[in-house]
């Protein structure tokens, strides 16, 4: 690996001049394979948009990762969970790359980071390098693909970002994936908003039939309607070489001809990105697992995203008038599905009101709210909330249930608990744990202090008081205790707790501390003996694993190497 400093003095000058237009032939392709998608930039995801672009890996791992220009290693970060291992390149243009789940880093980073890992006994670990200490030139090897952290099969996510640390669509720097299909639509969705509004006599959410028309396009069935309304759709786009269900590129709507709605995935913040909830309708999410994209904006709504709104992307129909409503889905290489939808302003007795909950709590998203019963309180801060609602709030001993979790949470609340009427050596093993359909309890960060257990949750449901008493298990792999095993590259043990979790582990050979990769997905640790910290004939190995209660196992065994 090349070191070369000249190129980053430019990072002191012309960093925003150069990010004022975006560099479309700068970055080459991270992998050198044809670059299949697994997942596109601004996907949709569980509280958050799809920072980058997850390329397929033909389901292996070991394909050689590449840097997508000159710069120099500014951040490695290995986790147990969400990127992995991952290296971060700081570019002279003032943009950054990111590459994650990935399975080892080229020799020198890996030694690099490895005598860092070994000076800290801890195999996660984030570093921030200086320019002179890891500096490459596009295209060296800096890492192979792999399945690290919270990866689903082997892949590599590879993002791009500005100065500001917001991720930027790869494909506008001209990271060329073929895409030769238009977006694929599900189903679509109106919704009467206003007080007084309706469909076809109903103030409630509805699925409205589409017909295929012979030129790709959709036809939904003509609606009469009244009032303000707004439409949802559920649709996805499909790249070549790939079956995968991907995000969209661009939604838009016009009413009549006019615009009225637009959203695109060019860019985006990590600051907004839990916002999605209000994206998306959140409700149908949680009882359906499938995601309705709004196409009109709410109030308290900071998405970036959205490119053009008019009176919030919603419609107001009046009575008497016809409508023509369509609606647009494009793919980044202008591939595009239409729905054209008729409406006819038609005031209608309503039918089926909207179904409106009211509960003795009352929490305005504007203010602070609290409440407590018997041992349990309950603090929700101003604007965790999206918009005023009524909670069904239910105290029962040690148990709390804090209504379904069909309503997003933006920012932490917290429940409290008051444990004073347990013995020292009771709390010591007890925790605050969610409780799931079937009852089975989940462990929830805990912070004790005194007689007060508390924990942050940005999910409601049902929360309660447990216990755990067991020590975690631990077994070996691919080993016996007394064996020779001079022919492994490998030792390899797996550990698991059935409650609480796995909160740490440590292992030692003849008492020195060793390095041991912990892959959650399959509860296994593994030390690489190519580490060469292993040196004796006769080896005894000492793990140690402890839950988030404090409960500890020793597993202790003897092997021999040549």
């Amino acid at each position: 690996m090349k070191k070369i400093l000249a190129i980053f003095i430019l990072l002191s000058t012309g960093i925003s001049q150069a990010q004022s237009s975006i560099p479309s032939n700068y970055f080459k392709n991270p992998l050198d394979i044809d670059l299949v998608l697994a997942g596109y930039f601004g996907e949709l995801r569980s509280n958050h948009f799809h920072s980058g672009f997850d390329i397929k890996t033909q389901q292996r791992q070991g394909i050689n990762v590449i840097a997508a220009g000159d710069g120099y290693i500014s951040r490695i970060n290995i986790s147990n969970y969400g990127y992995g291992k991952a290296l971060y390149i700081q570019h002279p243009n003032g943009y950054t790359t990111v590459y994650g789940h990935l399975k080892k880093f080229s020799p020198e980073i890996e030694a690099y980071i490895k005598k860092l890992q070994y000076a800290k006994e801890s195999y996660e670990i984030e570093v921030f390098p200086e320019a002179k200490d890891l500096a490459l030139n596009q295209g060296d090897l800096i890492a192979y693909s792999g399945n690290t952290g919270g990866s689903g099969g082997p892949h590599l996510h590879f993002e791009i970002r500005d100065g500001q640390q917001r991720p930027m669509n790869p494909a506008l720097f001209g990271i060329d994936i073929k895409d030769t299909q238009a977006p694929i639509i599900n189903s679509l969705y109106v919704y009467p908003l206003g007080e007084e509004a309706q469909v076809n006599g109903s103030a409630q959410r509805q699925r409205l039939k589409l017909t295929p028309l012979n030129d790709g396009s959709f036809k939904a069935e003509e609606i009469d309607a009244c009032g303000e309304i707004g439409f949802g759709i559920s649709t996805f786009d499909r790249q070549d070489g790939a079956p995968n269900q991907n995000g969209i590129y661009k939604i838009e709507t016009k009413l009549n001809g006019d615009k009225v709605f637009e959203i695109k995935m060019d860019k985006f913040s990590f600051a907004e990105t839990r916002h999605i909830n209000q994206l998306i309708d959140y409700e149908y999410y949680s009882s359906n697992n499938s995601r309705i994209t709004k196409l009109y904006r709410g109030s308290n709504n900071p998405l970036s995203i959205y490119e053009e709104v008019v009176n919030n992307g919603t419609l107001d129909i009046k009575d008497s008038l016809d409508y023509m409503f369509n609606i647009s889905v494009a793919d980044f290489k202008g591939n595009i599905k239409m729905i054209r939808i008729p409406i006819k302003g038609k005031q209608s007795h309503i039918k089926n009101p909207k179904n409106i909950k009211k509960t003795d709590y009352f929490v305005q998203a504007n203010e602070a709210f609290s409440t407590e019963n018997g041992p349990i309180d309950v603090y929700i801060p101003k604007s965790s909330l999206y918009e005023d609602t009524y909670l069904d709030i239910e105290f029962k001993g040690d148990t709390i249930y804090l209504d379904e979790d069909n309503i997003p949470i933006q920012n932490y609340i917290t429940i409290g608990f008051d444990v004073s009427k347990y013995n020292a050596e009771d709390q010591d093993k007890m925790f605050i744990a969610k409780l799931n359909k079937r009852g089975r309890p989940t462990y929830s960060s805990t912070k004790k202090k005194a007689n007060r257990f508390t924990t942050g949750v940005r999910n409601f449901g049902t929360y309660t008081l447990a216990s755990d008493k067991n020590a975690p298990s631990i077994y070996p792999v691919n080993f016996k205790d007394g064996q020779w095993i001079s022919s492994n590259k490998d030792i390899s043990l797996k550990i698991s707790d059935d409650l609480s979790g796995i909160n740490s582990f440590r292992a030692t050979v003849n008492g020195k501390w060793i390095l041991m990769e912990y892959e959650y997905k399959n509860n296994t640790i593994t030390h690489d003996f190519s580490d060469d910290v292993v040196t004796e004939t006769e080896n005894i190995l000492k793990v140690i694993v402890t839950d988030n209660v404090g409960n500890s196992k020793t597993y202790e065994a003897t092997f021999f190497r040549k």
